[in-house]
């Protein structure tokens, strides 16, 4: 699928930086409103992230006029306002492949292209790798400019910070452009602050302040009070205080939609060394009004009509696994007046809208910080409270020693409902959430649990949230196989798997969601089929008898294999020495690129058809 370049005469002559670099500094403006077009017309061809590409435009095309891209690194974090980006880095016309199977990569992905510096997917690394790259730049000697763009959510993380207070310890060469898309500080936007930040980065200004330091340099009471005059005359017109206070130089907030003021005040910091922060205010979904209006169900889409501005009509669905966890939270919130919940900036994505406004004051949202969701769970539950954080799984990772150090050390009851576990699909392989079987399986006092079906996942909610000790429930992104979860709540006696059906010589353990592919496997195959439920503690019965009644068993998740559910199970039989030919199916030792589940299923023979053939060619 190709776009007519016809009716985007000027960005036809920038497909490249370089070809942009050549082109009149006055059609710019007009380079990007046909960027937005083109970006308009591509995602609503493919579906995509789109409302913060929207709000990039300008600053994508500002950055790689004054910046020679690819010598020049140029990082962004996240990758969700990277399409402009990618749009211009010689990639236009694969642009409506993107997130698809053999298509272009949801995020910014270095085998992709040269100007991909850095891979990215989760948020707040972009300081990071620009201040490894900076110290690099400087060592090369070269005269290579390192830029990071980073949005205001992302600053939320520690990560960022850590990385900020370094870089201005060592006083490197760096460029960080914080993309502020709120409207808090909108009314800062203005001739005003244009006019300041084109001062604050001239020559003379610049010039007079450095030596003005030398100067007094032999003057300490004098340097001090100048400094601290400086810093409370800038502090009463912009909000930079932290960042000087940090080592930075800091210029905006600007406009991020003004094109021609922003190549002149990046022009300027381009001769400038040391750490500086670019402050530029742009608005989520610009120039697509619903995007603009709605920027949260905006920020990723499927194929829509862009001249109706509508999303086309859907069949009604079964209703997802994050739907089932915020109507269960609801429930149980009703009865019990302890629980909390927590969430790192995934309300709308982990189904706690209506437990939000339901419940306010037993919901958290701390924003991109996951390290300090699971402390602050810790710290809750150590007070009695009987602490939910609902997480991604990929997210989760990013929490690690504080799951271990915070909770699991002291057992403290923290029920941890993991969304997006397994296969993800489209966002590749920054967000499959293929490793949590394995990294919280060797973990002490953690009680893991794989619902097959949504009936078994609220029951197995409220199992972790009665269990009085550390649990996690993972589910995966999307819809059930259909069952109707019902509105009671069961508790399930822990590490008790099930037997679904009774067969001959094949044994399928299963753990998770891929169960309805199991029981169409096992119906060809007549094979036993066992709903395992807990991946720790592990039915130990349940596989000793497997064994004993079978020639061979097979286990099946949506997880790595590689320390899973069917290690778990191998373990017990080498404990008990027990032989029995087993085999393992679930996710190999490599990382899964994107295309959709059902797609990546079939890939890696996790799908009826290719569980049927591994077992007959074992």
């Amino acid at each position: 699928m190709t776009l007519d370049l016809t009716h985007y005469p000027h960005l036809a002559k920038a497909n490249i930086p370089s070809e942009l670099r050549q082109q009149p500094r006055h059609k710019l403006t007009l380079i990007a409103d046909e960027l937005r077009r083109f970006l308009l017309n591509c995602v609503s061809q493919s579906s995509g992230h789109f409302a913060s590409g929207l709000g990039t435009v300008e600053l994508t095309v500002a950055l790689h006029y004054v910046y020679n891209t690819p010598f020049d690194r140029l990082i962004w974090d996240v990758g969700h306002q990277a399409y402009p980006h990618k749009i211009l880095t010689g990639r236009r016309e694969r642009m409506t492949t993107i997130r698809q199977k053999g298509g272009l990569h949801p995020f910014p992905w270095p085998p992709e292209s040269e100007y991909d510096t850095f891979a990215v997917g989760h948020s707040s690394t972009s300081i990071s790798a620009a201040l490894g790259m900076a110290i690099a730049a400087e060592k090369e000697n070269k005269n290579r400019k390192v830029v990071a763009v980073i949005g205001d959510g992302a600053l939320t993380a520690g990560l960022a910070f850590e990385a900020l207070n370094h870089a201005g310890d060592i006083n490197k060469d760096l460029v960080v452009v914080l993309n502020d898309n709120e409207m808090s500080i909108s009314e800062n936007v203005g001739a005003l602050n244009s006019h300041l930040a084109r001062l604050l980065t001239g020559s003379f200004f610049n010039s007079i302040r450095d030596e003005g330091k030398k100067i007094l340099s032999n003057l300490p009471p004098i340097k001090d009070l100048a400094s601290r005059a400086e810093e409370h005359i800038k502090g009463m017109v912009v909000p930079g205080t932290i960042f000087e206070e940090l080592g930075f130089r800091y210029i905006g907030p600007i406009d991020g939609h003004d094109v021609d003021t922003m190549v002149e005040t990046l022009s300027n910091m381009r001769k400038i060394s040391g750490p500086q922060i670019l402050h530029v205010v742009t608005k989520k979904g610009k120039g697509y009004e619903q995007a603009e209006q709605d920027p949260i169900k905006w920020h990723a889409v499927p194929k829509f009509d862009h001249t109706t501005e509508a999303f086309p009509p859907s069949a009604p669905s079964k209703p997802s696994f994050s739907a089932i966890f915020g109507s269960w939270l609801c429930d149980m919130a009703q009865a019990d007046k302890d629980l909390v919940a927590i969430t790192p900036a995934m309300r709308e994505g982990s189904g706690l809208v209506s437990f939000s406004q339901r419940f306010p004051d037993q919901y958290f949202d701390v924003a991109i910080a996951e390290q300090h969701a699971v402390t602050l769970a810790a710290g809750l539950a150590r007070e009695g409270k009987n602490a939910v954080v609902a997480i991604y799984s990929t997210f989760l990772q990013r929490a690690y020693d504080q799951l271990i150090h915070d909770v699991a050390i002291q057992n403290l009851p923290v029920l941890f409902a993991i969304d997006r576990a397994g296969i993800v699909g489209a966002d590749g392989p920054t967000h499959q959430g293929a490793f949590d079987i394995s990294y919280l399986r060797c973990i002490p006092n953690m009680i893991i649990m794989t619902p097959a079906d949504e009936a078994e996942c609220r029951n197995m909610l409220y199992t972790g949230h009665k269990a009085n000790q550390p649990a996690a429930v993972r589910y995966p992104r999307g819809a059930g196989i259909g069952t109707k979860p019902g509105i009671g709540m069961e508790e399930i006696p822990l590490g008790k798997a099930r037997v679904i059906r009774k067969g001959e010589k094949t044994a399928i353990l299963n753990f998770g969601t891929l169960f309805g592919e199991a029981e169409k496997a096992a119906e060809v195959l007549n094979a036993s089929l066992i709903d395992m439920r807990f991946v720790k503690p592990i039915d130990e019965h349940a596989i000793l008898e497997a064994a004993k009644e079978h020639d061979l068993l097979v286990t099946l998740e949506d997880g790595a294999i590689a320390g899973g559910a069917g290690n778990a199970v191998t373990q017990v039989l080498q404990e008990h020495k027990t032989l029995c030919h087993v085999l393992h199916l679930g996710l190999p030792d490599e990382f899964i690129m994107q295309g959709t589940q059902q797609q990546m299923y079939a890939e890696l023979g996790l799908d009826a058809d290719g569980i049927v053939a591994k077992v007959k060619a074992f």
